[in-house]
């Protein structure tokens, strides 16, 4: 018995991170929770009806008061925002009025409330969805062309020795598309086309993430002119976007330069030992899921029909970015300029002396939209989230809560302490658009007391939030985490540098800018 005991391994304790799905639920569970001990509360809030060309103020026992669009009356409100910014649509939501802060009745959320807002969080994302299955669609035509498989052959080969170049140029395209426009769900549309590229370049799930969400999020991080983020902000704190516009773009600079050193150090370590990866365990996994398939024979048959195919696939991407930065396209209209692109390919790939049939197209755009339903579920249930947190009214609790701790501090850490009260914030509030209307109109006037410029604020805002949103399970982590099957705490573990980087750096400019005027 002793001798047999003896040859048997010793088990060792290993603490196993919970899917993304199982962590979305036990944080659903916990916002439940929060409305039962979180005090409800909430600000008057003040939008601008265009049809009548009033501003209309909700005020938190839910009655509706409307008076003139003027700045008299914005003054008067204590809101410190140039009228034309209602009035010409630069501010279309919903903002927080200064001073209006009134405790609520206690909003508690019932164990119902869990799965209904799983559901009603779905409801509300269906159009980023739709976007994410007529994706998975046309990914789905493409590889049953066999154009992928060709394609990659004919890269792999012209790049031989330039790996990491591909990687450099996609990291400073997401830099510029987060910070110029504020790219963040568009970016799934890149992984499909991207990834099998980058496992045949010998490279790992962590870099496919890096290059593409990781510095996607650095650009918006350290937003320049991103319309989502900076700009709304700024108009929400009674600011032109242009004031702190030579920082950001020094801070953008050198946060690019980071993140692609950080990626350089990492590929060229996975390059030379595939075993020091962080998600090395999910290696083979990963590759069959994202892995195309070549031989020899692909670099033979690569005719013209494919050709074809892969350029309009490609250009589909392109198309995308300028449609959302010039055009202001939603999702809806971007998904129906992928299905067209889908719907051309159906039809090479189905007819012609080659062709899989009617059949086989359409059983292959059902399969590729299949695939992503995990990635589309995701994004729904943590919008459910929000959902509780917000229908229990805590968000404003919160910022109540954030107005009165900064209350009568100096300058340098006044702002330091903003940062992280926005790092917080970010959690509860993951979209940029949504936390700067909530915030700014009662934070940016802070800076006043403590002599600073707003812009500072607007700064701090940008830093704090985007850090948080790195790693919070409430924002778009866990919706790229799940397309590409990673476990968490292997992003965790890469991400963490990243992280105290935008936390010690931009604290260090929001010193700088404080000291500074």
């Amino acid at each position: 018995m002793d001798t047999v005991a003896k040859g048997r391994p010793k088990r060792h304790f290993k603490l196993k991170m919970p899917g993304a799905f199982t962590i979305l639920f036990i944080l659903t569970i916990v916002a439940v929770i929060a409305t039962w001990f979180v005090p409800a509360g909430s600000y008057s809030k003040l939008s601008y009806n265009e049809p009548t060309s009033q501003l209309e103020i909700k005020k938190p026992n839910g009655t509706v008061e409307k008076v003139p669009a003027t700045q008299a009356q914005l003054d008067k409100m204590g809101v410190k925002i140039d009228i034309k910014q209602f009035t010409s649509g630069g501010i279309s939501q919903a903002i927080s009025i200064p001073n209006t802060y009134h405790r609520l009745k206690q909003r508690p959320a019932s164990v119902a409330a869990v799965p209904e807002s799983m559901v009603q969080g779905v409801m509300e994302a269906v159009d980023i969805m739709v976007f994410i299955f007529v994706l998975g669609g046309l990914i789905g035509v493409v590889r049953a062309s066999g154009a992928f498989e060709s394609g990659l052959m004919a890269l792999t080969k012209k790049t031989k020795g330039h790996e990491f170049l591909l990687i450099f140029l996609v990291s400073v395209l997401m830099v510029l598309g987060g910070t110029l426009c504020g790219i963040e769900e568009e970016a799934v549309a890149f992984y499909p086309i991207l990834v099998p590229v980058f496992i045949a370049m010998g490279y790992d799930s962590i870099v496919c993430v890096g290059a593409i969400f990781l510095a996607s999020s650095i650009g918006t991080c350290f937003s320049t002119i991103n319309p989502f983020s900076v700009v709304i902000a700024s108009n929400a704190a009674g600011i032109s976007f242009t004031q702190g516009l030579n920082w950001r773009i020094g801070g953008v600079i050198v946060a690019a330069a980071f993140v692609v050193a950080y990626l350089h150090w990492y590929s060229k370590k996975v390059k030379a030992n595939p075993k020091f990866s962080y998600s090395y365990e999910d290696r083979d996994s990963f590759d069959k899921m994202w892995s195309v398939s070549s031989s020899g024979e692909d670099t033979k048959n690569f005719s013209i029909r494919k050709k074809i195919i892969l350029i309009l696939f490609a250009i589909t991407f392109p198309i995308m970015v300028w449609g959302v930065m010039a055009e202001g396209w939603g999702f809806p209209i971007m998904a129906a300029s992928f299905l067209t692109f889908a719907i051309v390919i159906m039809f090479m790939t189905a007819t012609g002396r080659y062709g899989i049939g009617e059949k086989g197209v359409v059983d292959a755009f059902v399969e590729g939209s299949s695939s992503l339903v995990g990635v589309s579920l995701i994004i729904g249930l943590a919008r459910g989230i929000n959902l509780i947190l917000n229908n229990g009214m805590i968000s404003d609790t919160m910022l109540q809560f954030s107005s009165n701790l900064v209350s009568n501090m100096s300058g340098p850490v006044f702002i330091i302490v903003m940062l992280l009260i926005f790092f917080v914030l970010g959690f509860v509030v993951p979209s940029s658009s949504g936390l700067a209307v909530l915030s700014m109109p009662i934070l940016a006037p802070l800076a006043d007391t403590v002599h600073i410029p707003r812009f500072v604020v607007v700064t701090a805002y940008q830093f704090g939030q985007y850090a948080m949103l790195f790693l919070a399970p409430t924002g778009l982590v866990m919706a790229t985490l799940q397309m590409l099957d990673m476990k968490y705490s292997h992003w965790l573990r890469f991400v963490w540098p990243v992280v105290a980087f935008v936390l010690i750096f931009g604290g260090g400019i929001l010193v700088a800018q404080v000291l500074m005027y």
